[in-house]
């Protein structure tokens, strides 16, 4: 019997894996699990449980553990596709002689890794970082995180927060004290008993260490960059998306509704935070990996360009397989298709537009590359 190939699945930081029946990849699983198989996709496939704002060298542990217990019990090869910051969790466990926290034999689960493909991640650093390195930005990442799923529980976040957690996002130090506290407090309260008991142990380990934000502001990920080597043998390859910059379009995108406008207004003051990549700063890029995007977007993405929490340039890594128009949680399935079984949730209304057609579309590309070789081509540099 040939070995199964499995793929793991990394969240980011916004990263509660399974919280109940609120599933970060339920949507990307669902599918890799029914196109997987033909593309030699023939393992299992599993969301790993990781600790959402943790350091970088603890998420890669709790992931490098994953894969041990996974390769003790079913053998075979492993790809791993993480979203967000776990792209960078993926990159460091397979890094040559790495040190990680963790007993396991990292090195030896390194050994069995086919490919690598990193989802919206912020490899040169995020200027979102910086907003939420601080106090009251610690608050609005939990606010957020808990925002995501009550959106995927209900499908939309009640109207008076939206309009609440926009205007914070946007004008962040006019905001009145405890306006954060009152505004979780709120949300919370709409859940059973023991879902709100789930979640409040779930936020109380976010407190215990969030040292992660810090670690991908661009400075941070100067450090990492230098110290985290890619391994020779797997392949390296990255989704890209690009969100709509704020204006008429975008507005006219998030529809008509009231609801719409409201968590567009969100969208507005993320985007903004994102884009505050200075020019001189903008990650190089081969002819390689410039070209889908020239093709995916009219013209080569600039500093500004982003999806919501992570500019465009960011996010590239190894071959560029597909290059969206998406925000940042349209790419893994949060985007709106409440008609769907089981439903798309989108509180995030960038007005992109992406749809079902495009997103399945984009995880078979994604199959398709876990399941094959690719060419690998010289470094030239453009700008």
């Amino acid at each position: 019997m040939p070995a199964p190939h499995h793929v793991l699945l990394v969240p980011g930081f916004f990263g509660f894996a399974n919280l109940g029946d609120f599933a970060y990849f339920a949507h990307v699983k669902d599918l890799l699990a029914e196109i997987g198989p033909d593309q030699g996709l023939d393992g299992e496939i599993r969301v790993i449980k990781t600790a959402p704002t943790a350091t970088l060298s603890r998420r890669a542990a709790l992931l490098a553990e994953a894969m041990t217990d996974l390769l003790e019990r079913a053998g075979g090869e492993i790809s791993i596709v993480g979203h967000s910051s776990g792209g960078l969790d993926a990159r460091l466990v397979v890094s040559p002689d790495v040190k990680l926290p963790t007993d396991v034999d990292v090195e030896s689960c390194a050994r069995a890794v086919h490919s690598v493909v990193t989802v919206s991640a912020p490899h040169y650093g995020t200027p979102v970082a910086h907003f939420f390195n601080n106090l009251l930005g610690q608050q609005l990442l939990r606010i957020l995180s808990l925002a995501t799923i009550y959106s995927i529980r209900a499908g939309r976040l009640p109207m008076s927060a939206v309009l609440r957690l926009a205007g914070i996002v946007r004008r962040p130090r006019v905001a009145p004290k405890g306006v954060v506290d009152q505004l979780f407090g709120q949300l919370l309260a709409d859940f059973s008993r023991e879902r709100r008991h789930r979640l409040e142990r779930f936020f109380e380990s976010l407190g215990q260490d969030q040292d992660l934000v810090g670690q991908i502001t661009p400075a941070g990920m100067d450090v990492f960059n230098a110290s985290t080597e890619d391994r020779p043998g797997v392949r390296y390859g990255c989704v890209v998306s690009q969100a709509r910059p704020p204006g008429l379009r975008s507005a006219i995108g998030a529809g008509l509704s009231p609801y719409g406008q409201a968590t567009h207004a969100l969208y507005v003051g993320l985007y903004r935070v994102a884009s505050g990549t200075p020019r001189k700063k903008e990650p190089p890029l081969t002819l390689q990996q410039a070209y889908p995007l020239r093709l995916a977007y009219g013209r080569l993405p600039d500093a500004r360009a982003n999806d919501g929490m992570v500019p465009t340039r960011s996010q590239v890594w190894g071959e560029v397989i597909r290059a969206v128009w998406a925000d940042h949680l349209d790419v893994i399935g949060h985007f709106n298709l409440p008609t769907h079984v089981p439903p798309h949730f989108d509180w995030l209304t960038s007005g992109t537009g992406f749809t079902r057609a495009q997103f399945e579309e984009l995880w078979t590309a994604v199959a398709a590359y876990l399941g094959s070789g690719a060419t690998r081509r010289g470094p030239a540099l453009v700008r």
